[in-house]
């Protein structure tokens, strides 16, 4: 069970997280659903400068993802953006989410000083602070977290 590989992915089948996007939308999330959306019409592929797609694969089901893009919602080029974290609950608690996010965060190191995210669940909160992201509240509507990659 405790064997997970995270994997960048730079063509994404879609259907490959049917089973991942239904356990979300079951626990009242729509943001993998989103990016399945955004993907297959093409307005997200994850596939600018600076934007990647990872996939955490247990055996051979994909048990989480997480993204990174150009923060859209900020005109300065250094500013990444984190997108679409989500585990599969089964796999909770293994250090899959900590896995992803270190390779989101490494990537960003590339070309961003800054990394950014937007979440209103307190698990989230809790889980990004663990891994240094700051609480600021003044940054806008769309960011309620960052952190600096300097």
């Amino acid at each position: 069970m405790n064997e997970f590989t995270i994997t960048k992915v730079n063509d994404l089948d879609t259907q490959m997280l049917t089973l991942l996007v239904e356990e979300s939308k079951s626990e009242g999330f729509r943001h993998l659903n989103r990016l399945v959306t955004e993907y297959d019409a093409g307005t997200n592929k994850f596939d600018k400068e600076g934007e990647a797609l990872f996939l955490a694969i247990n055996r051979s089901d994909i048990v989480g993802v997480c993204a990174l893009n150009q923060d859209p919602y900020s005109v300065i080029k250094e500013i990444g953006r984190v997108r679409r974290m989500y585990v599969a609950p089964h796999v909770r608690r293994f250090g899959v989410g900590r896995m992803l996010m270190e390779s989101v965060i490494a990537e960003a190191r590339n070309r961003y000083r800054i990394l950014e995210l937007k979440t209103d669940n307190p698990v989230a909160d809790l889980f990004y602070q663990s891994m240094g992201f700051s609480v600021n509240f003044d940054l806008g509507n769309d960011t309620t977290h960052y952190l600096r990659l300097n």
